[in-house]
């Protein structure tokens, strides 16, 4: 196994895989050589028409929410920070601040149940999402 290993790397070094068609371009994976012919027409038109199987449509979904929530919550730091420079009475400020933290700890609970749920439907423990944690999401967003 090692003769191979060192082959491989000879030959990587010598460049004898610099030429080969396709590098530095993303794998065409359309293809499922494990997939029954019989069904393979008709996945190629689910696929063609933006349809997936259900799961993997629940964890876009459930990706999507999560960025937005993220995207909201910097967006209030980021206008939170401003006010502060420009030294704007701070009592508004932080109540508003406090009303958007507790809306993206409503939204995270919110996710997480629906992250247990997806994590049922998945096929294997692989595609499994990992429960988020609402202080660390807010750390992550303030420290930047």
């Amino acid at each position: 196994m090692k003769d191979i290993d060192d082959a491989i790397q000879k030959a990587m070094q010598d460049g004898q895989f610099d030429d080969l068609p396709g590098k530095g371009k993303p794998l065409n994976l359309d293809e499922n050589p494990f997939a029954d012919p019989e069904w393979e027409l008709a996945q190629h038109m689910l696929k063609s028409s933006g349809y997936t199987l259900p799961w993997i449509e629940t964890r876009q979904q459930i990706e999507k929410e999560l960025e937005e929530a993220r995207s909201d919550l910097k967006h209030t730091w980021e206008w939170k920070q401003s006010k502060a420079a420009q030294k704007i009475p701070s009592a508004q400020v932080e109540l508003q601040w406090q009303q958007r933290l507790s809306a993206f700890r409503e939204k995270v609970i919110s996710l997480n149940q629906r992250i247990r749920d997806y994590n049922l439907e998945a096929p294997s423990d692989r595609f499994h999402l990992l429960i988020l944690n609402a202080d660390k999401e807010i750390a992550a967003i303030v420290s930047t």
